[in-house]
Order: structure tokens, then sequence, then C-alpha cells
């Protein structure tokens, strides 16, 4: 029996971790996604990490088939998802079991009863039930009957067949937790009248779940008052929640409206960066032109083929894709055309783990192509700077003449935080090298003195007429060439001009401290988790001798590099694969030892994990 209970003020929370969590098909996804969006309209900072199975599908109930999201919303700075969970929501057995150790001793979890059937938990290998064992002693547990309870707010509801109103019941939990933590649920049912509004039977349906949800938390008295988490103090301006897919396809958008160049994407969809294909498919209205190719090779064939034509052109993929498109890529190289190639990382080698996170295709950026072959390679650290390196992607790209690659991962791709919206006239500008006025000593290979990006002749132009292909060409006229000495020219003045982006990229700056007993080294989707645990160190007594300097640009290397280094007695380079970016520094920098800190389980770092090292190091 559920008796009443006075409603108490909200206690007033910094922050809090929720991870919604079930079967593929229980909507832990949209769930995640709806508390994430209610939370950013109410003020919050937020940062979110959706986890999920490979297959379409999983088995019903199994352990590899839970699907998860987590959020971590507060009223100070968020940049991580979080660690330990404040509040667990398992819609099943499994989901219980493979996320029990993340949360908290002492704090709530909500589980609904109906699922802990007999048979779901032999599906999860429980020999008993948790429910009634006694494991759970040391947690608050609400037990809800979400499945019964959801029937019943249904039962009045015409055109419902069981299907549908068993997959209600993720609304259900979403109430719940609405109700604890004092949001309001008008966000949710107006994306309900916009997504379902030739469906109103849906519409009825779902809000009356979410309804139900909230007046039940209302009751209960193993919840003794709803929490709040006050609006964040961020810059003024306006926001939005943006994931990092589409912060990316926005970062083009913008590159090509300041360049006044049409964008095209020659793809070819792969886990986790089709969204960006998804996403500029919208856009046609902005010129966009988006081209889904037959395969990889064709994706980024088509790409060149578009900036030889004057277009800023960009392909997307991940790993497995990126060798696929090696010597494609080499070509662009070769010819010193403007190209941008996005790679999503994913969790490797070979198809290996598609929907998780992992950076070990950094030396394949950097040297996964035939012959002395360097591209300009830069690395995205947040969802929400998705979009400023996608736009300075495309910038170096078209302002140098040379392919760029955009590292991204599963991990920023996927999530989600506040951004803060741009517009196109405060970005920089982007030059371009295409040649606007015909001379008769123009040759196709001549070169900007400061840059030496060759000039960009746009087909069809009389007068501008030249030969182009993989072949080597001669140092002036672009002809093919076999001369050796002209070989070994282009080889070497290819590699000088991508070493000279150093001069138009900015230096590497630390955080925290400028010298110390300790640097924290990372790049990429790291940013987050290392930025986050190295500011909980330097609030501790004891640890105000922490540095941390994260890398964006990869090759070249910002030129105060060993400057930096030179600063701290112990270096430490924390990265999700077996150390390629220490690589990549011992073999630019001798001298010095770089100590390591890695991980390859397709999840990123952890705060406690990080400040156990970095305690570690620094004693």
């Amino acid at each position: 029996m559920v008796t009443a209970k006075t409603k108490h003020q909200p206690e007033i929370l910094e922050a809090v971790v929720i991870r919604f969590v079930g079967d593929s098909g229980d909507g832990m996804q949209l769930t995640g996604t709806q508390f994430s969006d209610t939370s950013a309209m109410f003020g919050n900072d937020i940062a979110t990490f959706p986890n999920y199975p490979s297959e379409i599908r999983a088995p019903q109930g199994s352990l590899y088939g839970v699907s998860g999201f987590q959020v971590h919303i507060g009223s100070v700075e968020i940049s991580t998802p979080g660690d330990n969970v404040d509040l667990l929501v398992a819609m099943n057995p499994a989901g219980l079991k493979t996320n029990l150790h993340a949360v908290k001793p002492g704090h709530t979890i909500i589980i609904d009863t109906d699922a802990f059937t007999k048979k779901n938990l032999e599906k999860a290998q429980y020999q008993t039930n948790p429910l009634e064992d006694g494991s759970l002693e040391n947690y608050r547990v609400i037990e809800v009957a979400m499945s019964s309870l959801t029937k019943e707010a249904l039962k009045d509801v015409e055109g419902l067949d069981n299907k549908s109103i068993t997959r209600s019941k993720n609304m259900f939990a979403l109430g719940m937790v609405y109700w604890m933590y004092d949001r309001s649920t008008q966000h949710t049912i107006d994306f309900f009248n916009k997504k379902f509004k030739s469906k109103p039977n849906i519409i009825e349906a779902n809000t009356k779940v979410l309804n139900a949800g909230f007046y039940f938390a209302e009751t209960l008295e193993l919840i003794p008052n709803a929490y709040t988490i006050t609006p964040a103090k961020m810059a003024s301006g306006t926001y939005r929640i943006i994931m990092g897919n589409t912060a990316t396809a926005w970062g083009f958008l913008a590159a090509a409206e300041k360049s006044g160049l049409e964008l095209f994407l020659g793809s070819y969809p792969i886990t986790p960066a089709t969204d960006i294909l998804h996403e500029l498919v919208k856009h046609k209205h902005f010129g966009v032109k988006a081209f889904q190719a037959e395969d990889e090779i064709a994706g980024i064939a088509s790409a060149i083929g578009a900036s030889f034509a004057g277009d800023l052109a960009i392909t997307t993929t991940s790993g497995p894709g990126l060798a696929l498109k090696g010597e494609a890529l080499g070509l662009a190289m070769m010819v010193e055309l403007p190209l941008v190639v996005v790679n999503v990382q994913r969790g490797g080698p070979s198809t290996g783990l598609p929907t998780k996170t992992e950076q070990s295709d950094l030396l394949q950026a950097l040297y996964g192509r035939n012959g002395e072959s360097p591209v300009i390679v830069i690395a995205a650290s947040t969802p929400a700077n998705c979009f400023n390196y996608a736009y300075q992607a495309a910038k170096l790209a078209l302002e140098h003449m040379t392919p760029v690659i955009l590292l991204t991962d599963g991990y920023i791709a996927n999530g989600s935080a506040p951004w803060k919206v741009k517009s196109v006239s405060e970005m920089p500008e982007i030059k371009n090298n295409i040649v606007k006025d015909v001379t008769e000593n123009w040759h196709p290979y001549d070169r900007n003195e400061e840059s030496l990006a060759r000039n960009w002749a746009i087909p069809g132009t009389p007068g501008l007429e030249h030969r182009i292909g993989g072949l080597e060409k001669d140092k002036v006229t672009g002809n093919v060439s076999y001369v050796p000495e002209n070989h070994e020219y282009m080889t070497n003045i290819r590699a000088e001009k991508v070493k000279r982006v150093q001069n138009y990229i900015p230096n590497l700056e630390t955080e925290f401290a400028e010298t110390g007993d300790l640097l924290v080294i990372g790049w990429g989707g790291t940013y987050g988790s290392l930025h986050s645990a190295v500011k909980q160190l330097n609030e501790e007594e004891g640890y105000k001798n922490i540095g941390f300097a994260h890398f964006n640009y990869i090759n070249p290397l910002p030129k105060n590099t060993e400057e930096i280094l030179t600063k701290f007695k112990k270096i430490v380079v924390c990265e999700l694969n077996n150390g390629q970016f220490s690589k990549v520094l011992k073999m630019n920098f001798n001298g010095f030892e770089f100590l390591q800190y890695n991980k390859v389980q397709g999840l990123p770092f952890g705060n406690t994990e990080l400040i156990e090292k970095f305690k570690q190091l620094v004693k």
C-alpha cells in the first residue's frame, strides 16, 4: 500500500549522475535524451554518454544486449558524464547486473520488478533473485511494477496493441525521475505532440504514462523529497544541446558559408560516423551536395573530384573505412587538393567494437599510406568543439591545399553537451587559393611563398588547362616527371608545406599549472575526463603542481611543445589505446621520459582511476 506524503522543498544538489539501462528495445536512449534536453532547457550544464550494443536488436534479456544512457547534470562545470552513479534506473535484471558496480553505496536504484522473472534472471546469469537475497542492502532500492502500472494507466486508451503499451513503460520511469529531480514534464509532452502529430493515440498514451510515473513518485515514502540542481553559471548567449556528430556537420556548413564555396560530402555509411551524413542531407537548402556512395573508396574518390571542381569537399568514415580510403587519400595529397577526411574512431581492429570508443587510429591517420605522404591531422576534444575543429579542418585544407584528417571518436560523437550558438560572422576568415586572374606565365604549381600552398585552378577556366593525376609532377608545370631530383624536391616540399602549418595554429597551453611535479598529456576526446581529474586534484592539499596539456593539433605539433615539456619533472601521456601518441612524442622529442596510462576497453577514462594514477606518480 502506498501512502501519500507531504511535499517538502526540494533539496539543492550541485550535480547528479543518472544512468538509464535496459534492453535495446526499452527506449533508454530516448529516455536519457529527453531528460538531458529538459535539464538543458532548465539551464544545467550537461554531459551525456550513450552506450549501446553493436547488434540492431541484441537477444532480449542478455548481458551483452544492455543499452544504457548516462547523463551528468550540474549547476557547476560538467566536463564528463561522471563516474559514480547517483541514480540507476534498471528495466531488467541484465541491466542491473552489468551496471550495479557503478552505483555509489547508499544511493538509489529504481527497478521494474515485472521484469525480474525466473526466465530473465537466468538470462542475466543470476543464481538467486537480487531483490530477495540481500545483495542490494547497501542501496536504496525502489521496486516498481512498472509494466503493470503502465498497462493500468493505458487501459482506457483505444487503438493500442500490447507491444505499444509495453514500449511506453520507459516514460513511466522518466516521469518518476522528473519528479525526483524537480523537472517539468512539459518539454517531453511537447516532443510527443511534434513527433507523433499524426498518431493522437500514441501522444495520449505516452503523456498518460509520463504523468502516471510523475505522480506515482510523488506518493512514494522511499523518496523523502525531490532534489533540484540550479542552473549553471555560463557565459551569456544562446545555447543548445548538441551531439558531436551534429556539431561536426554544422562546422562544415559554417566553413562553406564563410569560404563562399559549395559543400560536397561523398560518404559511405559506417558506425559511428553515419549521423554526419544524416545531418548534412537535411541541409540541401544551404547548397549541400550529399552523395551516399557504393563503398568507402567511391566516397573519397567522389570528394576528390568535387574538390578538383572547386567545392569544399569532405568524406566521413571510421577506422575500417579510413584504411580503404588510404590510396585515394594519397592521391589527394599528391595532387595537392583540399580535402577533409573525418574519422570517427571506434574500437578495433577490423570490425572490433563498432559502438564503443577508442583512440587507436592515430598512427593510421599519420602514416597509413604508401610513400612519403604527410597530411595535416587534428582532433576534436568535446562534443561542442567538434564544430570548431570541423571548421578549422576546412580552413586548413583550403588555405594550405592539402588533405586534413579530423579525428573524433564514438564518445564525443554520440555524446552531447551545451554549445553556444555562433554566427558565421564571428568565425575566422577562410581564404582559398583559387586562381582568379589568368596570366601568361601562370603555372599550376606556383606556390605561396609563406604557406607553400599551390594554385587551385578550377577546370573549365580558359587559360588554366593543366594535367593532374597520381604520377609525380614537375615542380612548376605539373606535367608528369620521372626526374629523380624533381621527385625528391616535390617529396620534401609537400612535407615542408605541412610542417609550416605550425605557423598558422595556436601554441600549446597548460591548464592549472605552468610548471610543476607532473604534466598530464592527452589528445582528442579524452579532454573532459583528464581536465576533470586534474582539476579535482589541484583542489586537494598537496597536489597544486599538476599541469594539464591537451593536444588538438597532432601533425604538425604546436611550435612550443618542447618548451612546455621542459617545465615539468614527470610527464604522463593518457590515451585510449596502447600508447600511440606517446610514440609520436618520443619520435619528436628526445631526452624526455614519457610515462603512459592506457585503457583499451571501449570505454572512456573514469575520474577515480585517473586520480589514483596521478597521485601514485606524484608520490
